[in-house]
């Protein structure tokens, strides 16, 4: 994991020193939104309108947060709208790359087949060659401009969400305006303590910072089971954008988290409600085929090198998300 300063890649892992041995997720910087007339988003940025065959979405398998925006492409049929690119699983000194990993080219890799460019950073510095900060993946590239319009998944996905209506036939909302609220608030408490708390164990490097964020995890984890023993999704009988955005996470737990982050007082399979919901999402039409397990492992254990500097890929969990969930017997929520 790199970053550019100034435009230069420098091969750097994250620096824990000054927090104490704590991992902190720097900010991401391109947040301009696309909307479907162009004129401003939530944040006041705009002037990118929605335009079928003009936008490129940069993704990696592994990655938990370009997955949110994989499966928003798909569950909004837009796969004929947005384009795609896919890095190898492997992450090594020059950072996510195109096709040419450690082990070769990897089956679901891809090329950049809009730039041509071998390394994700060159993207970044085609929009902005004096770029300082993370490379990250997801990447929401505008061929029009030739620039980077927006790499925070959470936004892009509420652009899937709403501002490609006039381009396919699926009008679910996922953010539905009388459910926003609650959205907002169950998504800041999940980033914190389960989506980016995996991160804060697996990342931290003194054993109080560990402890805290993985004991912040698992309290989180619990409630969440309980809540879902009384309410099939996160928010009653509807599929809202807080559960797919906790979806990513469950379905790398087991096989990567529990082991290689550390995360180890349960596992997803352990909780009789959250593995059920972990099922009936993975079984909903089209999102099992965004989800692979081969580029899932490899990312993890092959890439991050202070974690585990063998870079031995473990051959289980044996994992059966295709057994019965059993969550269309919960009532509706009152």
């Amino acid at each position: 994991m790199g970053l550019l300063v100034d435009g230069k890649w420098s091969d750097q892992w994250y620096d824990t020193k000054s927090t104490g041995g704590r991992f902190q997720r720097t900010v991401t910087r391109f947040r301009n939104w696309i909307t479907s007339d162009g004129s401003a988003g939530p944040t006041g940025e705009g002037g990118f309108e929605a335009e079928a065959g003009r936008y490129h979405l940069y993704v990696s398998l592994a990655c938990p947060w370009a997955h949110r925006t994989l499966i928003f492409r798909k569950l909004k049929k837009l796969e004929d709208i947005i384009s795609v690119s896919v890095v190898d699983p492997h992450m090594g000194s020059e950072g996510w790359t195109f096709g040419n990993g450690a082990g070769g080219i990897s089956p679901g890799a891809t090329a950049d087949t809009v730039l041509g460019k071998s390394r994700l950073y060159e993207v970044y510095l085609q929009a902005d060659p004096h770029y300082s900060g993370r490379v990250t993946v997801p990447v929401l590239w505008d061929k029009k401009r030739g620039t980077i319009v927006n790499n925070e998944s959470a936004e892009i996905i509420r652009m899937f969400n709403s501002a490609f209506g006039a381009f396919t036939e699926v009008k679910t909302d996922y953010y539905p305006e009388k459910l926003r609220a609650e959205i907002d608030a169950l998504n800041a408490e999940i980033y914190d303590r389960v989506n980016n708390g995996v991160y804060k164990a697996g990342f931290a490097t003194s054993q109080d910072a560990y402890e805290e964020a993985v004991t912040a995890l698992f309290e989180t984890l619990d409630k969440l089971d309980d809540r879902l023993s009384r309410s099939r999704y996160l928010l009653g009988d509807r599929l809202t954008e807080a559960d797919w955005r906790l979806f990513t996470t469950l379905a790398r737990f087991d096989p990567v988290y529990v082991g290689h982050f550390k995360c180890n007082i349960r596992r997803i399979a352990d909780y009789p409600n959250l593995s059920g919901y972990l099922r009936e999402l993975y079984q909903v039409p089209g999102v099992k085929e965004t989800v692979n397990f081969t580029h899932i492992k490899r990312h993890y254990y092959e890439s991050h090198v202070t974690i585990n500097p063998t870079g031995i890929v473990p051959v289980g969990p044996v994992l059966d998300l295709d057994a019965p969930h059993g969550r269309d017997t919960l009532a509706k929520a009152a």
